[in-house]
């Protein structure tokens, strides 16, 4: 399975002539029906919808598919319908002209001095004649596949370059955990070392005074709780544990988000107790290293679904 983005655009048109059931009708201008979907990072779905009047009845049909493609992101549709001649004027039908001219007639039975018709009466009533309609519900659903199809592909392009981006960030940590794993048990000889130096400064100074068997014990024993106090094997262990996980889950795919955004924090607590455990400079920076680039993977893994 692919790894998705959260982020992602698509738009489509299609072009529909709208026929008058009127049966000397013409057909009107073709009218555009234009779609929009993006999307951005949201922990949850959080759908949401501009439809013009005409398609707002499509919304229930236009969320269940939506929803059944996408199952995190904030994600917006949009639609509009334009048509391609809006400033021309309609001609109206002779079945709508006899219409009018019987409305007319019937009016002014009632209401002798009423005003006639004026031309731009008549162009205006013909614009606004109801009986040119489109079902536009076949048409959209097949429009939102297509969209749809795009924002995934669009989706799927982001998170395969994110996806590239975690793995090599994950090789990287992984080259620090190996340059730090030496490190621990040559500070240890160190400081052993250092320890039963000041032990021999001690002898030599004491004159025999104190057992050199007890201050014997109680340099090693400082030297071995040194060594616990500085000893990062088990975070180096965790820490490479959390990558094995990592990148299992992102060459498996899937809906991972959430789960990966869960060992990104697990690795910013294991690369904070080596700094705190650091006894050298060299650790120290191992631990700055590894914070920066467990912080660029935690920006990224915030994109994926």
């Amino acid at each position: 399975m692919s790894v998705y983005s959260m982020t992602g655009y698509a738009s489509v048109q299609q072009s529909s002539a709208q026929s008058s059931t009127e049966p000397e009708a013409k057909v009107s201008p073709p009218t555009q029906l234009g779609l929009e979907i993006r999307s951005v990072n949201s922990r949850f779905l959080d759908l949401s919808f501009r439809l013009p009047e005409e398609l707002r009845q499509f919304e229930p049909a236009l969320r269940e598919l939506v929803s059944s493609q996408i199952k995190r992101g904030k994600v917006e549709v949009r639609a509009s319908l334009e048509t391609s001649a809006q400033n021309t004027v309609t001609d109206p039908t002779p079945r709508l002209l006899q219409r009018l001219n019987a409305v007319q007639d019937s009016v002014r039975v009632w209401l002798p001095d009423a005003t006639p018709l004026s031309v731009a009466d008549v162009i205006r009533l013909s614009a606004g004649d109801k009986t040119s309609t489109h079902d536009w519900r076949e048409d959209l659903q097949v429009l939102a596949k297509q969209a749809l199809d795009e924002l995934l592909a669009a989706r799927q392009r982001e998170g395969a370059r994110l996806a590239q981006m975690l793995l090599e960030r994950i090789g990287q940590l992984r080259a620090l955990a190996t340059q730090a794993t030496p490190l621990v048990p040559q500070l240890v000889a160190q400081q052993r070392q250092r320890f039963m130096d000041r032990w021999k400064e001690a002898m030599a100074l004491s004159e025999g005074s104190t057992l050199p068997e007890v201050a014997h014990d109680r340099a090693l024993a400082e030297a071995t709780a040194f060594a616990i106090r500085i000893d990062v094997a088990e975070e180096i262990t965790r820490l490479n544990s959390h990558l094995d996980e990592l990148e299992r889950l992102i060459n498996k795919g899937g809906e991972l988000g959430k789960r990966l955004d869960f060992l990104i924090q697990e690795l910013h607590r294991e690369a904070n107790t080596m700094g705190s455990k650091s006894a050298a400079l060299e650790l120290t920076h191992i631990s700055v290293d590894m914070k920066v680039l467990i912080e660029q993977m935690r920006e990224q893994v915030q994109n994926i679904e």
